[in-house]
């Protein structure tokens, strides 16, 4: 008998807003999450606008000592999974943790721990890498961060599957449930992309948009006079 998969809770950090409730009052008002690079110097890219998530304060999900040896995407993923834990009323105590897996990908992971560390080894020699770049940058370690959290010590996965990455990561969360490898599956995607090296190299390759003149209507993927995507 097929098992029967349902979704029992929602959890999102989005650039037009860091809850469910707050994106979708943005959808509802048509708000659009993009506008110009604010993180960096966008004077000499060809593409000055992105959506990037605002207002968000790390500190309100994990304390500072632990949210420095993280990456932004790992940030993200531990408020969207608490807010979508708190919706559908899980409690994961010891007696069903195995039951509970964790499946959340990610395109590139985080970008900026990975410019960041380069640009230290250039500069100041191997010797300054911190010991934390390689566990606050790699893709797999916001389903570990969250996995911890929340006692899932169910199937525990992650995909590097570029702009699929999060539908990825549901469909096979559907999968693992329906085939009774787990009950409950903490899924999703959570990406960190809007770097300095990672909007020139998707601009290199004529991926983006742009209209730097006109953010809020750039990503228009079924108009005749598409340009490219926006990245977010």
């Amino acid at each position: 008998m097929t098992r029967r998969v349902v979704v029992t809770g929602l959890g999102l950090v989005t650039p037009i807003g860091n809850s469910v409730e707050a994106t979708w009052t943005a959808l509802m008002n048509g708000q659009s999450g993009a506008d110009r690079i604010k993180r960096f110097d966008v004077e000499k890219f060809p593409v000055k606008f992105a959506c990037e998530i605002k207002d968000f304060d790390p500190l309100n999900y994990v304390e500072k000592k632990e949210a420095r040896k993280m990456g932004a995407f790992i940030h993200y993923a531990i408020a969207a999974a608490q807010e979508a834990v708190a919706d559908s009323g899980l409690e994961v105590s010891d007696d069903i943790a195995e039951e509970v897996g964790t499946y959340i990908s990610s395109g590139i992971g985080d970008f900026w721990a990975i410019e960041r560390e380069h640009s230290k080894l250039l500069n100041d020699g191997p010797s300054r890498i911190s010991p934390f770049f390689i566990p606050s940058a790699i893709v797999n370690l916001a389903a570990g961060q969250v996995s911890i959290r929340h006692n899932a010590k169910g199937p525990n996965s992650a995909t590097a599957t570029a702009c699929a990455a999060g539908a990825h990561a549901i469909g096979d969360s559907f999968k693992i449930i329906q085939r009774a490898a787990a009950d409950v599956m903490i899924c999703g995607g959570a990406e960190s992309a809007i770097t300095p090296m990672s909007v020139a190299g998707f601009a290199a390759m004529r991926a983006l948009s742009t209209r730097n003149d006109d953010p809020l209507t750039a990503s228009r993927p079924f108009e005749q006079d598409r340009d490219g995507f926006v990245i977010g």
